[in-house]
């Protein structure tokens, strides 16, 4: 993936060079111009070498693991890359570092740079002629067969489906039996009060995972609680246990919570109650062991095991055991036919690929992943001769080299027909620890600060890493782990072989390396570093020089450790501390002129230095649920950020929450800003807002009604805003609001604070317009009968969420009202009596919660309408509606009520007073 190392580093040098009058002319020396000039030829030469090279690289690349030269020769090439963008690296470190200071402290910063740029500049010729050097050996050492596969490759068809799943229901093929039998351990004898263990076992890829997932959608439903556990292969019990925890529905208490009590939290949430729990992907036998005696044996448990060994299968209940064998011929024709030829109506292979396809399934062996690794690879693919052929001699070429046939072929195949600007975003993804579940935002957010994304007309730099995740995932290389309302990734996690594969490629090339406490580990060379292990010890003793980024993902890190890393890793441009527990950052770290990510989420860091301001290159500053009260005057100063997310948590008496922090007055100077969450309000802060008009996202709390007039200026000077959330300073404060005036590029609106009761419906009507809205949240807003139809302009609502928001008695949902409503959420309503849906309305609800509403002693008239109800909530509502639906379950003649919602798959009832939980189905 050099091609990828190349095409990063070709865009800096853009970058270097498209500033190069504006360095000239803030020169003052001519000695000092003179070297600049020699250094700048040398940038300029070496961009137009690696422009050349980039091309070549792009089918080089596939050969290298079966030619020799090839294989050296891309090595060589990447190197010299890495060397090049150290010395550009450096050169815009000591130019930045040029610009501070008063006049004489410039003048012998001069005086010295131009010992500097003549150095730069004789290294980088030196480079330069070495790059020229490996041109030449390439001509003369041709590949053959190069341009035969040129003339047979489309590489310009690229996957654009955007559908963002990992195995589509007719790609379950072959696990019917299967299914069949675990489906019927976990729920066959559901009247007996007794443990069951099924383990399902075999090689990585088999589809273990997918048969469990599928059973689990059938049979939770039948069960109080399911929760789903994914296990790492180094797993931690307090950690494992806490997982299970918050799965069931245990507020955990991450950092004070002794073993004793959370082993009595999960016994007693789990009593008397009937449960399913998956543990997915177990390593060793011991684990079950170390856990088994925490679940309650006197009600009905259920338990399903996924493993790559047989010594954890064996775990099972009496002839619960299934192993995962090789499909069949015919299932594995028919599940590659499904995944190659997807957009095909019939799902068949045309005769003249029939051949083509019977060697691609050899090759496969039966196994699920390489079926649909290639099968989602062809679908990319023109369906001709020429195109697959290509794609099965890049196969060929790989197994010459005693290359294992099998997933790891397939995968690779798939890693490397991922366009070069696709390569690096990938590798990253490798780097976060097994099963990880990664952020969207925070994955965009990485890969901007890296340089991995190019700008494209009409789209910002967001918006393009975006597309890049939704193509990675749409090849199945990284698997969704959940999705918003209205089906935007929300978070993914890569597979383990796929993972194992990357990580592998990372450490070829160097692009990273995962530090898990070992003895030898060393950095040297290594770009990025992945912190697993609390121990730095060995880690701190490497050199660290060539480090461009640090990720921690452990919460104990030994700052002095880390301390020692960061002096020597002067040109880092990310640092990720997310969940460190730590209340002083390293000063150090404020020397670091190449930093375009800081990352403190969740961490104990309580002041920011004003020794802040010296990180002018950062682009992204992440310190949500910190300590931080205040920002410092100096982060005005930092005119290229575009995210900047802090807020600080506050802990309550029942759970804790984000606020707002105070912002310094010359925020209004950060103009490049497109996030900026959260604010605390007031008049000057708001007036300086007001200049931030390329926000996309926004955030502010303590809002008064003094500030209604500035909070509306600055929203409607934010014509590009995608999110706002807006709190006002406590639930009794009345914002007059009628005059906000909202973009239409909206998609998500939080609103907190009372609205104006004879403005609302004006208010409500004037958002006609916001047809990108899907998510809204309303609280305290005082809405009744008459305002509420005014909401029903936002047909393009997925998520409604009223908290204590209606004052009403009654709730009617029209004929065809909000026809795209996938959740609907109803808390603290005090009035609320009745709700009436008629025919036609919330066609696509699923979930539907009512929530705090004392009054409401019936169903709502029409439920048996809502075809795609998947979930009630009925919470601490009238006590008499409560126990009608417990009665009626019981009884054995079916109930006419009931019977209108016998459709609905889970059911929740909760009455604190009388301290009632249940489940009705």
């Amino acid at each position: 993936m050099a091609e990828a190392a190349v095409g990063v580093l070709i865009s800096k040098l853009g970058v270097v060079l498209a500033k190069e009058a504006a360095t000239y002319g803030a020169s003052l020396l001519c000695k000092e111009a003179s070297a600049l000039k020699g250094l700048y030829d040398e940038i300029r030469k070496a961009e137009g070498e690696l422009e050349m090279m980039k091309a070549y690289l792009h089918d080089s690349e596939k050969f290298k693991d079966t030619n020799e030269t090839t294989s050296i020769f891309v090595k060589k090439v990447r190197d010299l890359a890495f060397r090049i963008e150290d010395i550009v690296d450096e050169f815009m470190y000591e130019l930045e570092a040029n610009k501070h200071g008063g006049f004489a402290s410039k003048m012998k910063k001069k005086i010295k740079h131009v010992k500097i740029w003549r150095r730069l500049a004789h290294e980088l010729r030196d480079i330069n002629a070495e790059v020229e050097n490996a041109a030449k050996r390439r001509d003369h050492y041709a590949i053959q067969g190069m341009s035969r596969y040129n003339e047979g490759s489309d590489h310009q068809e690229r996957y654009t489906n955007q559908t963002l799943c990992f195995a589509r229901d007719e790609d379950l093929v072959g696990i019917k039996d299967n299914a069949d039998k675990l489906t019927q351990w976990q729920i066959g004898d559901l009247e007996e009060r007794n443990h069951k263990i099924a383990t399902v076992w075999g090689m990585g890829g088999s589809g273990k995972t997918t048969l469990v997932d599928y059973v689990y959608k059938i049979v939770k439903g039948k069960f109080d609680i399911a929760a789903w556990v994914t296990v790492s292969k180094t797993y931690n019990v307090k950690d494992l246990l806490k997982k299970i925890a918050r799965e069931v529905g245990i507020s955990v208490d991450d950092r004070n919570m002794e073993m004793r009590n959370l082993v009595e939290a999960i016994q007693n949430h789990l009593e008397s109650k009937s449960y399913i729990l998956i543990l997915d992907d177990v390593w060793e036998k011991e684990l079950w062991i170390n856990i088994m005696d925490v679940f309650p044996t006197n009600c009905v448990g259920r338990f399903i095991l996924t493993s790559r060994k047989y010594e954890v299968a064996s775990l099972a209940t009496s002839g619960c055991i299934i192993e995962m064998e090789p499909l069949s011929e015919n299932h594995s024709r028919e599940l590659f036919c499904n995944v190659a030829f997807r957009y095909n109506d019939n799902k068949r292979c045309p005769a003249e690929l029939y051949d083509l396809a019977e060697k691609f399934l050899q090759k496969c062996e039966g196994l699920p992943i390489a079926i649909a690794c290639i099968g989602r690879l062809l679908s990319c693919k023109t369906p001709a001769y020429f195109a697959w052929k290509s794609v099965y001699e890049e196969l060929e070429s790989r197994s010459a080299k005693n290359v294992i046939p099998g997933a790891d072929i397939i995968i690779k195949v798939s890693l490397e027909d991922l366009p070069y600007e696709l390569r690096n975003c990938f590798l990253h993804c490798a780097i976060y620890p097994e099963d990880y579940k990664m952020k969207r935002r925070r994955i965009i957010s990485h890969w901007v600060a890296a340089g991995f994304i190019e700008e494209k007309e009409q789209k910002t730099l967001e918006e393009v890493a975006e597309s890049y995740l939704n193509e990675i995932v749409n090849r199945s290389l990284l698997q969704v782990v959940k999705k918003n309302e209205f089906g935007r990734l929300k978070c993914c996690r890569m597979h383990d072989v796929v993972r194992r594969i990357a990580l592998n490629k990372a450490k070829e090339e160097c692009f990273g390396n995962v530090y898990e406490g070992s003895k030898t580990f060393s950095i040297d060379g290594t770009r990025r570093l992945s912190i697993l292990s609390d121990n730095l010890v060995s880690l701190s003793q490497s050199g660290a020089s060539h480090l461009r980024a640090i990720h921690a993902f452990t919460s104990d890190v030994n700052i002095d450790f880390l301390r020692t890393i960061i002096v020597s890793a002067k040109l880092l441009s990310t640092l990720d501390l997310q969940g460190v527990r730590i209340k002083t950052l390293p000063n150090e770290i404020f020397s670091l002129f190449n930093l375009r990510f800081l990352g403190l989420r969740n961490t104990g860091v309580e002041v920011l230095p004003e020794a802040v301001g010296k990180l002018r290159n950062l682009e992204v500053f992440d310190a949500i649920g910190t300590g931080l009260l205040t920002l410092p005057k100096e982060v005005a100063k930092l005119k290229k950020l575009r995210s900047l997310y802090a807020c600080t948590r506050i802990v309550g008496v029942n759970k804790a929450h984000l606020v707002g922090i105070n912002m310094p007055r010359g925020i209004r100077n950060m103009t490049g800003l497109h996030a900026l969450y959260s604010v605390k309000a007031s008049l000057e802060t708001l007036c300086d807002v007001a200049a931030l008009t390329e926000l996309r996202t926004f955030g502010v709390c303590h809002v008064t009604s003094e500030h209604s007039l500035n909070l509306c200026g600055a929203v409607r000077n934010m014509s590009s805003l995608v999110h706002l959330s807006v709190i006002a300073a406590n639930e009794n404060e009345v914002l007059p609001f009628e005059a906000l005036s909202l973009p239409a590029s909206l998609s998500k609106l939080e609103i907190e604070g009372q609205l104006e009761k004879q403005d609302v419906p004006k208010i409500l009507s004037s958002w006609s317009h916001l047809n990108n809205l899907t998510r809204l949240r309303l609280a305290f807003s005082k809405l009744d009968e008459d305002s509420f139809s005014s909401l029903m302009v936002l047909r393009g609502l997925c998520f409604l969420q009223l908290g204590k928001a209606y004052d009403g008695k009654k709730l009617h949902f029209s004929a065809l009202s909000f026809p795209r409503l996938r959740t609907l959420a109803i808390r603290g309503a005090p009035l609320l009596n009745e709700v009436k849906i008629e025919e036609g309305a919330l066609q696509s609800l699923v979930s539907l919660v009512f929530s705090d509403c004392p009054e409401l002693n019936r169903l709502p008239h029409g439920i048996e309408y809502l075809a795609s109800l998947e979930e009630l909530y009925l919470l601490e509502t009238a006590l008499e509606l409560i126990e009608k639906l417990r009665l009626e379950r019981k009884a054995s003649e079916c109930n006419e009520e009931f019977m209108k919602i016998s459709h609905i798959k889970k059911i929740i009832v909760r009455f604190n007073e009388k301290n009632i939980w249940e489940k009705i189905s």
